[in-house]
């Protein structure tokens, strides 16, 4: 058997190379996303000082990516030989865009909606998550955080709902702003971690 025949080629063999030459881009970087994170913590606090304002802003980000769902699947419906999924798509493409239009143009009428389905999915969430906990509990494995995490899950769905629809003005508004915080503190911890590797 030849040499060359042994010899791997360049293109066949995995490469950490690329992979350390990627994280050597973003140490180089890190300014910037240390940066990146500041502004998400500081849209963050802003939302949670006009949670209002932001619930809007929610709304209309939901909206925008309902009609871009909802634009991808009236394509794909094109590209359906069968006519009935090809009209089923089609279908939910429309039901997508217009109700993302709607969310748009009338943005508190959408939170209203919005804003019970969260209510009732932590609900739902909550007592499901206490139902796992006491079969963790039976199994003879840890279950008190888990009942204590569905319990808070609980509480804040009722609470959502007892509230509602006068909760429906501002609890999309604190959730997204609570989300931009955590997002911008991780971005902030990655570029600062980045940096001590550099």
């Amino acid at each position: 058997m030849s040499d060359t025949a042994q010899t791997p080629t360049p293109s066949s063999t995995p490469g950490p190379a690329s992979l350390a030459d990627g994280l050597k881009v973003l140490r180089a970087k890190w300014g910037w996303i240390v940066a990146l994170g500041v502004v998400f913590l500081i849209a963050g606090v802003v939302a949670l000082g006009s949670v209002v304002v932001a619930t809007a802003s929610a709304v209309m980000i939901v909206g925008i990516m309902m009609i871009m769902g909802g634009a991808a699947e009236l394509i794909a419906a094109f590209g359906v030989k069968d006519w009935k999924r090809s009209l089923l798509w089609g279908l939910l493409g429309i039901l997508y865009v217009a109700a993302g239009i709607i969310a748009i143009l009338n943005p508190f009428a959408a939170a209203t909606i919005l804003t019970l389905m969260l209510g009732a999915a932590l609900v739902v969430g909550g007592v499901l998550r206490i139902f796992l906990a006491f079969e963790m509990r039976s199994a003879g494995k840890p279950w008190g955080w888990v009942v204590f995490s569905g319990l808070i899950t609980l509480l804040l769905g009722i609470m959502i709902i007892a509230q509602w629809p006068a909760s429906s003005f501002f609890i999309l508004g604190i959730f997204l702003g609570i989300d931009l915080i955590f997002i911008g503190s991780a971005w902030i911890s990655m570029g600062l971690a980045l940096k001590q590797r550099a």
